[in-house]
């Protein structure tokens, strides 16, 4: 047996359909990394339950490699979609598995024009969907993250996906990691046929690398996780196309502990599209490398969104999460105004005190559910007025009638917040009274006429504030006031999804939103099959809202 082949039925097997950041390319499942063998990063996630990505975390569950193996003996086959209003975005396998932790962006050439990317089970990649006609219909396409040096399949996941007005491409990115190997890497890939076709996982370009391509040594110590990407689509900006990529860098010691987890930032002006993996990026510390495990210093930060201004400053909002738990502290606001070379001297806070409190349980979890569901917060930056909006789960009421969404609103480009003001609101008319029951997973985004959309996960229409629905709120005076809805046609139940505990939904959901169309994107369960693959199942849904 070739060394391609037995890695991939090792590491690249390893935890097979559990995509949600990684999961695998081969067909037998790998043996169980010994504490002798297992990278830092395994250690890190069997000793602590929090920080690492849910997604990532996933591929050490061994539950789903029997059902990927039956998924792969049989052909993807198209899902049949009628339009309107809600629509199943991904094909699925037989028996499905499930696709979480979708991120969307549309052309800014066609707004009808849209690709959207998954966590993707089947391959242990992503999956991406795209659309011609603003959502009624999506075809989908699979790409696969590969290790370049050795050949070997990698378990991907975590993707973004972004639009490059100055190159006419897609960009998608997603990371390469593997159980048993010490490797992690950001990755990025170019589509110039609007999602149809993708680079091969053995070009993509490498926004960050724990492996060191000129000494061919490895950096077993960092584990690079939870990226996303912008680019600069004004044509009078400075860095007009500069393509942006931040995430976070997990330093771990030998005993499996994180000792700080600052955001990093990567970016390249120049991603050649017939092959990317000769792309070169300039690397910045958002947060210094410095002690921040317990959450008291700086450097303990998760889930970090780019955004770009109109005058190509670089806007980053992140949450300081302690490196070893999921408990949050703050959230936190980054700007660069000279394209990411350097950043405020000093971290805003955004959130003011006794306005927001993170959820107290140390795994996320929501009885009387036991999915994870983390601090994931997401910014808009309106173009018309230079507005941002900052979205995110706020538990200040929990108490009494449970988690909330939350937002805030800056004026002076990010250096100072409003107070807080409730998003889900009962009245349907924000802000207002919060509504009952839990709400979380937000996302937000500013169409270029400064008009304000923004979805979450809601369970109010539940008395026993357990299954799930998509909500929506739109404003048209820059957050002032918005009014909110009920998107999702059929409610589902979150334990019916992955694992058939319910233990893993992923993290986040994506929106983006322009003046013709409007593609707000999730996970949903309603279609789950637990007989099928013992493990459940969830798709990725979108409401048609053509304008």
């Amino acid at each position: 047996m070739s060394r391609r082949s037995r890695l991939v039925l090792t590491a690249g097997a390893l935890g097979a359909a559990l995509l949600a950041a990684g999961a695998v390319t081969g067909g037998a499942a790998a043996a169980p990394a010994s504490a002798a063998k297992a990278p830092r990063w395994v250690l890190h996630a069997q000793k602590y339950g929090g920080s690492i990505s849910g997604g990532v975390r996933a591929t050490l569950d061994p539950r789903v490699v029997t059902a990927q193996a039956a998924a792969r003996r049989s052909a993807v086959r198209a899902t049949s979609i009628v339009a309107g209003p809600n629509v199943q975005m991904n094909d699925d396998s037989a028996p499905p598995l499930p696709q979480n932790e979708t991120a969307v962006a549309y052309s800014t050439r066609n707004a009808l024009v849209a690709v959207a990317a998954a966590n993707d089970y089947v391959s242990g990649g992503v999956v991406v969907m795209r659309t011609t006609d603003g959502g009624a219909h999506w075809a989908s396409t699979r790409v696969v993250p590969e290790f370049r040096p050795t050949g070997d399949f990698c378990n991907g996941g975590d993707p973004a996906v972004a639009y490059s007005r100055r190159d006419r491409a897609f960009y998608m990115s997603q990371l390469c990691f593997f159980r048993e190997l010490g490797h992690s890497e950001v990755q990025v890939y170019v589509s110039k046929d609007d999602g149809k076709t993708w680079t091969p996982g053995r070009q993509a370009a490498r926004a960050a690398s724990t492996y060191d391509y000129a000494t061919k040594t490895e950096d077993t110590t960092n584990f690079n996780d939870k990226e996303y990407i912008a680019v600069d689509n004004t044509p009078t900006s400075p860095h007009y196309g500069r393509l942006y990529v931040t995430y976070t860098k997990f330093h771990v010691q030998a005993d499996g502990f994180s000792d700080y987890c600052p955001i990093q930032l990567a970016y390249s002006d120049n991603v050649p599209a017939t092959n990317p993996f000769l792309a070169t990026f300039v690397h910045t510390a958002v947060n210094p490398d410095a002690p921040g495990g317990d959450g008291k210093g700086p450097s303990a930060n998760q889930f970090s969104v780019p955004r770009v201004e109109k005058n190509g400053a670089l806007d980053i909002s992140y949450i300081q999460e302690d490196c070893n738990t999921s408990i949050d502290f703050h959230l936190l606001f980054q700007k660069s105004t000279d394209g990411g070379s350097t950043f405020l001297p000093t971290q805003v806070t955004v959130e003011k005190p006794g306005q927001w409190a993170d959820n107290p349980d140390t795994g996320d979890n929501l009885p009387p559910t036991a999915f994870r569901a983390p601090e994931t917060e997401s910014l808009a930056y309106s173009p018309t007025t230079g507005t941002l909006t900052y979205v995110v789960a706020n538990s200040i009421t929990k108490p009494t009638t449970g988690t909330d969404i939350s937002y805030w609103l800056s004026h002076d480009g990010g250096l100072t917040w409003s107070d807080a003001h409730t998003l889900s609101s009962a009245t349907h008319i924000a802000p207002g009274p919060a509504a009952r029951n839990d709400q979380f997973m937000p996302w937000v985004d500013a169409t270029p006429s400064g008009k304000l959309y923004a979805i979450w996960f809601d369970r109010r229409a539940d008395p026993a504030n357990h299954d799930i629905n998509t909500w929506q709120a739109e404003s048209t005076d820059d957050g002032q006031h918005w009014t909110t809805h009920r998107i999702s046609t059929k409610s589902w139940n979150p334990d019916r999804g992955f694992f058939t505990s319910g233990a893993f939904i992923g993290d986040y959901n994506g929106l983006a939103a322009n003046d013709s169309a409007v593609y707000p994107v999730w996970t949903d369960g309603r279609n789950s099959s637990i007989d099928q693959t013992g493990i459940g199942e969830t798709d990725i849904f979108t409401n048609v809202e053509i304008q």
